[in-house]
């Protein structure tokens, strides 16, 4: 698709950018991903979790990228950059988040190829996720070059309740 924009977010544009970032997020949960809520989940329920995001972005503790298709935000993915002081080369991958109208059309590839470029431009070698265990997202990342670490049972719950185990996953990435 040529009219894909993969783009960083400054911290006013992510606040922008917060009823269409709730709008994915929104979607996501309600499509069954396991991302840290549960459902139901309007978007207007994550309106308070992207402001956190957008402060993180103003604070330089986060990196936030989002994908537009015809203007419309339709994917992002954010790093944690700010770690602790025997860490700085790590980040902690977050949310890659894809609206089920966007889905098939490569924007995961497309943003965690941004997204990791970026951190690299930050001094990160090494980035770490943690996905839910049998979800779609967790075939993503191994072709994406993500080594599995392995699996902590009962890590977390589906958004529509019960228990779900959860994968890791490290990268090293080019400084």
């Amino acid at each position: 698709m040529s009219d894909i924009q993969i783009r960083l977010l400054s911290a006013n544009e992510a606040l922008a950018a917060i009823p269409s970032l709730a709008e994915v997020l929104s979607d996501c949960v309600e499509g069954g991903a396991s991302v840290g809520f549960m459902q139901p989940y309007p978007p207007e329920a994550a309106l308070a979790y992207w402001r956190g995001v957008a402060e993180a972005v103003a604070g330089g503790e986060t990196l936030l990228m989002v994908a537009e298709v015809a203007g419309r935000i339709l994917g992002t993915v954010q790093v944690g950059v700010a770690q602790m002081p025997n860490q700085p080369h790590r980040g902690d991958l977050k949310k890659l988040l894809v609206h089920r109208d966007a889905r098939g059309k490569g924007l995961a590839r497309r943003l965690m190829d941004a997204v990791e470029r970026e951190a690299a431009t930050r001094g990160k070698t090494l980035l770490v996720l943690d996905t839910a265990t049998g979800s779609d997202a967790e075939a993503i990342y191994p072709r994406l070059g993500w080594e599995r670490v392995g699996v902590i049972p009962d890590y977390a719950m589906w958004p529509e309740g019960g228990l779900c185990a959860t994968t890791f996953f490290y990268k090293r990435i080019a400084a």
